[in-house]
């Protein structure tokens, strides 16, 4: 005998399931206030990293009664650039600084891309302690080495000599663009290597038309940080170089200020011709900046 189970629970048809009244926060979600307070915080930091370039620039363009004022935009002249191109040496201490700078980014991403392959690749006597000199040269101060370095190139009659001060650039690039360069390389497949060496390339035509095209990234940090480094250090082009002839940016730019005084006007024009070409290379350079930076610091 079967017996009949009725299901006493009520059924309303058509109900619709009722809505939650709050609405639940996703994982990452942030609140008004902290949004306001980022983007409130990123704000006061681009006018804190905006307005010295802009201050520069701008008084700049004054004439030598409102230098020091606030006065920016009375009675603007083009005055401080016509006077420095035309009665100072700029023009020689811009060319002398573009030679040296483009001769140390150029020997530079050459021997750091190099060294880098080299300690990626293979295996040699010394591999390891060159490794660690040229980690351990990043630890000295650059003025401890200004004394060392001021005697060796007297020694080899390089003083106030271009090439003297490209070789000084060279000993502070090249030994953080190998490191980087060989972290790069590191994230580079070894079989590619391997398929140049069977299709007949030499190791270095596999480095130089395989290997290279595939390092973009990491070359283009290495020039800007080599440009960089040659194009505004000041130490070693004061100490090494004299004469108006020989004399790079870094220290022409000196010469407008003494114990009396200094010319604002002429300074401040020339500091914003000297960043444009470090600006058109971080134009260049920058959309593999991240990516070259990332690789070498994760595999390094």
């Amino acid at each position: 005998m079967v017996t009949a189970v009725t299901d006493t629970r009520t059924h309303t048809p058509n109900a619709t399931p009722a809505r939650p009244t709050a609405k639940v926060r996703r994982r990452g979600d942030r609140s008004r206030a902290a949004s306001v307070g980022l983007h409130a915080t990123l704000i006061v930091a681009s006018v804190i990293a905006v307005f010295p370039v802009l201050w520069v620039l701008l008084t700049s363009l004054k004439p030598a009664a409102y230098a020091t004022t606030t006065d920016f935009f009375k009675e603007t002249t083009f005055e401080n650039y016509t006077k420095l191109l035309a009665d100072t040496p700029f023009l020689t201490w811009f060319g002398n600084s573009l030679l040296i700078a483009g001769l140390t980014t150029v020997l530079g991403v050459f021997t750091a891309a190099t060294t880098g392959y080299a300690v990626s690749r293979y295996r040699f006597p010394g591999k390891r302690g060159l490794m660690w000199t040229l980690l351990i040269t990043q630890m000295f101060p650059m003025a401890v080495l200004i004394v060392p370095l001021y005697n060796i190139m007297s020694s080899l009659g390089l003083l106030n000599q271009a090439a003297g001060l490209v070789i000084t650039y060279l000993t502070i690039a090249v030994p953080f663009c190998a490191w980087m360069m060989k972290g790069f390389f590191d994230t580079i497949p070894r079989e590619i290597d391997e398929s140049g060496m069977v299709d007949g390339l030499t190791p270095f035509g596999t480095f130089w038309r395989l290997i290279l095209p595939l390092a973009k990234p990491g070359l283009a940090v290495t020039a800007f940080y080599s440009f960089v480094t040659a194009w505004g250090e000041v130490a070693y082009a004061s100490a090494f170089m004299v004469g108006d002839e020989n004399l790079t940016l870094a220290g022409g730019l000196q010469k407008f200020v003494n114990q009396y005084g200094a010319q604002w006007g002429p300074m401040t024009a020339a500091s914003v011709l000297i960043a444009i070409p470090a600006a058109i290379v971080f134009l260049f350079a920058q959309r593999h900046l991240v990516t070259g930076v990332s690789a070498g610091a994760v595999k390094g």
